[in-house]
């Protein structure tokens, strides 16, 4: 049986004479990798602002693992962690610089030790002792996933997470992602890449209008169109598929 994990109910937000959030419904189940997808300004961040208490809703209810986002912040806090957009990183520390300090301001014991153990897990041991600011974008996410994982949370939120990454980057991320839900953390994804949904996400949600218009896994969604036509072409490679083999990486996601 599945375990609600995020639970939304009537979430309604405004900013000034603009309403953003009209009435959002939605419910993520542990271990789930969820992807809201959503044009420029469509609410997806304003979500994951209110989920992870850093805004208040007008209206609606709003539960994480449990504890009322409004009610009980500090449980939601303890439960959870946030990714956002771009990489949250002290650009003059080094990487284990900055897993030791995040380690140290969320009290985990032994933080040199937390600190070496995913250093490892997310391929960055080469790098321990370099300044971040010296780290490509690749790196940088990575590091910043690696931070958010202090204190085994159980919900990460991430918001946009390969956004300005190249491809080798991107699906990098993209395995990072997976490996964290196979280990049964929930995860709530933001991202405006249909192709990223499609690589990740066990259910999906479309954002519109200030309400949530679809949900379903990737299958029943393509069920809701036509049978496409069959027709047999010769397939050309897309400009990424070019790329990629040029560096000699494959999409292994």
């Amino acid at each position: 049986m599945n375990q609600t994990t995020i639970s939304i109910k009537r979430l309604k937000k405004s900013f000034k004479d603009k309403e953003v959030l009209k009435g959002v419904d939605l419910e993520v189940n542990r271990g789930e990798i969820f992807a809201l997808l959503g044009s420029n300004g469509a609410g997806k961040t304003t979500i994951v602002n209110i989920l992870s208490t850093l805004m208040k809703a007008d209206e609606g209810e709003a539960l994480i693992c449990g504890f009322d986002v409004n009610r009980q912040p500090d449980g939601v806090r303890q439960s959870i962690s946030l990714t956002g957009q771009f990489a949250a990183l002290d650009e003059m520390l080094t990487g284990r610089e900055n897993l030791m300090m995040i380690a140290k301001l969320r009290g985990v014991n032994n933080p040199g030790e937390v600190a070496d153990h995913l250093l490892a897990r997310f391929s960055l041991s080469e790098a321990a002792n370099k300044r971040s600011d010296q780290y490509s974008g690749g790196m940088k996410r990575r590091l910043d996933i690696a931070m958010s994982l202090i204190g085994a949370p159980d919900v990460i939120f991430l918001d946009e997470p390969t956004t300005g990454l190249d491809p080798e980057a991107r699906i990098e991320v993209w395995s990072t992602v997976k490996e964290l839900a196979n280990g049964g953390t929930t995860i709530l994804l933001t991202t405006q890449y249909l192709e990223e949904a499609e690589q990740l996400a066990d259910s999906i949600a479309i954002l519109h209008g200030g309400v949530i218009i679809k949900t379903g896994t990737l299958q029943e969604l393509k069920e809701m169109f036509p049978k496409a036509i069959v027709e047999y072409v010769e397939k050309q490679p897309s400009l990424e598929d070019i790329f990629l083999n040029i560096i000699g990486k494959k999409e292994s996601v």
